[in-house]
């Protein structure tokens, strides 16, 4: 078991820190407005999962959720799938962000690798949300149309999105380093009557031209009547034409905004269930889950989020992402406070690990949201984070992506700042937010999520259905949200419509949301994941999550990334099959995988989790398969072990890396496993 427990915290919210925080100031409006004040969070989040009509009334009530009609009723039945949330409301994601704004308030900071540092205010914001907006009306776009957009995460990016949501029609985002298969696999879906545009990027230093890569991706997208290209890397790019017909044309961005000069703000007034956007579940096989999600789900859940994060006026609220992760629409979201947000277009590496904490000094960042696995990059990096630079500002660290070692908890108190107050997360795309979370009125343990997030009836459970608590178990959602997926799209077979979403979230405990990762709820409410539950490994006859063994791997000096998979081994007729476990290992320059760090690896294997844990195996390669949200491939890799084709067991264009496959296919004509190719 993790080292997760620990009595001591590494961080306690000063009395100042409580009195000013977000949650404070909500718990006490809360607790008048039901006549009886809360002692603490965990009786807070005990009502926000015990009573929800109630919870998420008062959120509508606290953030001021502007409708153009009153709700009826917060949520028809408790059913899951198949809840129905603010009946009868009419309104506006972008209206709700948008208005009633200070013109002279900074809304938003960016730079990228080929963009000096600069800003928007609330009244730039707006200004060129109208002009896209009416110029995307001009295209004939209307409500319930899709406009897609494959582009960085730069300012242009967001004022399209604000632009399509306040007419009604529904977004979707990849970013410009997707591959053309796996962009068109998931925007072909929909059937995006727009496409916006890159013509390039600049990522560590060099310089991508999109544009053949675009022509390949409007091939295979008929449906798109127009293109709106961006200039970013060439300004001399010129239009796309679209593959629709004669009729179909190519703009430019500035002829866009054109189109729309001098335009008032509109909002196109919708249900609360209207679609928002289309998110996409990672895809390493088949076609991606095209995941819709509604205007006033997404909005009221990130009203709520301002609060776990703790959001004020004057902050500067950053997440290093691409607009292919749910971390962008995650971001985006933050402007529903009154903090700005930092945009970054880049790598997080380059010109070195430093980059991130440079830009954090020279934009006086409040909170800094990075995944895991950067953290632990840095740190290996040598980088000295509180030394070499100004972090004043800095109040809060966020980290999502996969489980945070409890090495980097102590890492960031002894390398950053012991003021920092640092919460890890986590969630899913599947409901663009998290689960656990952090709560600014808690402590900070090592390797330890702070809390089950307001309004997430968070359990862990055992096969059976039963809750457990202080052991590991399945993590489920035991009452609605109001962000889960409306449908998925294509999800409509006559004879089994919705059989997908059943089968994705609701097979193994039916009515119930499995979300596929192991958890553990401590016995002060906070929570630690294990990693993904269909990458569990068996060892003799005990199953345990990957995560711990990456936590121990990495604090050998040597690893700087790891993957581990059981493979059954002794053929088919064994009974039960022999499970070969081996780990795979990324070392830092110079190392030699010898007989001594070998020993070294299992040792700290042994040490940090149990004798079970210790593989069978260590075996060095080049890098880690990843997803392009950097999800390591446990579950592919296991099964070209087993003798799927490479190109059944994960889609390329999926990878971050699809040439590190390339090593697990040799590996399996090595040790003579039968293909299941048919």
């Amino acid at each position: 078991m993790s080292s997760a427990g620990t009595e001591t915290p590494l961080w306690e919210p000063s009395p100042e820190h409580v009195a000013g925080a977000e949650m404070t100031r909500f718990m006490a409006w809360a607790g008048e407005r039901r006549g009886r004040a809360f002692a603490d969070y965990a009786e807070l989040w005990q009502w926000s999962v015990g009573e929800v009509e109630d919870f998420w009334a008062a959120i509508w009530e606290f953030c001021g959720v502007r409708a153009s009609k009153p709700y009826e009723r917060v949520l028809g039945s408790h059913e899951m799938p198949g809840a129905a949330w603010f009946e009868g409301a009419e309104l506006n994601y972008a209206e709700n962000m948008l208005a009633g704004r200070d013109p002279g308030d900074v809304a938003v900071l960016h730079t990228s690798e080929l963009r000096e540092l600069a800003s928007l205010t609330w009244g730039d914001l707006s200004e060129q949300v109208a002009a896209a907006a009416a110029g995307l009306r001009e295209l004939g776009v209307t409500r319930g149309d899709r406009v897609v957009a494959y582009m960085p995460n730069i300012p242009e990016t967001l004022v399209a999105f604000l632009a399509v949501s306040s007419i009604g029609a529904i977004w979707s985002s990849a970013a410009p380093e997707f591959g053309a298969r796996s962009v068109i696999d998931r925007f072909a879906q929909i059937e995006p009557r727009v496409l916006l545009a890159v013509d390039g990027y600049r990522h560590g230093g060099k310089d991508f031209d999109r544009r053949e890569v675009l022509a390949g991706i409007l091939a295979e997208l008929p449906s798109v009547e127009h293109t709106v290209l961006l200039p970013y890397l060439d300004a001399a790019a010129a239009p796309l034409a679209p593959a629709a017909g004669p009729a179909a044309r190519g703009h430019m961005w500035e002829e866009l905004l054109a189109l729309g000069a001098g335009a008032e703000l509109s909002f196109e007034q919708v249900p609360f269930e209207h679609p928002l956007w289309v998110l996409y579940s990672s895809g390493t096989t088949g076609l991606p889950k095209a995941i819709v999600q509604s205007q006033g789900g997404i909005l009221i859940e990130q009203l709520k989020k301002r609060m776990h994060l703790d959001l004020r006026r004057g902050d500067r609220m950053f997440w290093f992402t691409t607009t292919g992760w749910m971390m962008w629409n995650f971001l985006v979201g933050c402007l529903h406070s009154e903090a700005a947000i930092v945009l970054y277009d880049g790598s997080p590496a380059h010109p070195d690990l430093g980059v991130l904490w440079d830009l954090a000094q020279r934009t006086r960042m409040t909170c800094m949201g990075v995944s895991a696995g950067l953290l632990a990059s840095t740190e290996k990096a040598g980088i000295e984070p509180g030394r070499d630079y100004d972090l004043s500002a800095l109040r809060a660290i966020g980290s999502t992506g996969s489980p945070l070692a409890p090495e980097s908890f102590r890492w960031v108190y002894e390398h950053v700042g012991r003021d920092i107050w640092l919460f890890s997360t986590s969630g899913g795309t599947d409901v663009c937010t998290a689960f656990v979370a952090g709560c600014p009125l808690l402590p900070v343990y090592e390797g330890e999520i702070q809390c089950r997030a307001l309004g997430c009836a968070v359990e862990a459970w055992d096969e059976q259905g039963r809750s457990l608590t202080n052991e590991v178990g399945e993590l489920v959602i035991t009452e609605p949200m109001p962000s889960m997926p409306l449908f998925l799209w294509g999800d409509d077979d006559p004879a089994h419509p919705g059989e997908r979403l059943r089968e994705s979230y609701y097979a193994m405990y039916p009515g119930v949301w499995r979300h596929g990762d192991w958890i553990r709820i401590t016995p002060r409410g906070g929570a630690v994941i294990y990693g993904r539950s269909d990458s569990t490994i068996n060892r003799q006859g005990v199953r345990m999550g990957t995560s711990e063994i990456y936590r121990a791997a990495a604090a050998v000096e040597e690893v700087l990334d790891a993957l581990v998979v059981d493979v059954p081994r002794g053929g088919a007729d064994a009974h039960p099959p022999e499970l070969w476990m081996v780990l795979f290992v990324v070392l830092r320059e110079g190392a030699e995988l010898d007989d001594e760090l070998a020993a070294r690896i299992k040792r700290r294997i042994r040490e940090d989790c149990s004798p079970r844990h210790v593989p069978n195996e260590i075996r060095r390669i080049e890098e880690v398969p990843r997803t392009l949200s950097g999800k390591v491939l446990e579950v592919p890799v296991k099964r070209i072990l087993m003798g799927a084709p490479p190109q059944q067991a994960a889609s390329a264009d999926s990878l971050v890396n699809p040439r590190s496959l390339d090593y697990f296919v040799e590996l399996a004509k090595e040790l003579g496993v039968e293909s299941t190719a048919p």
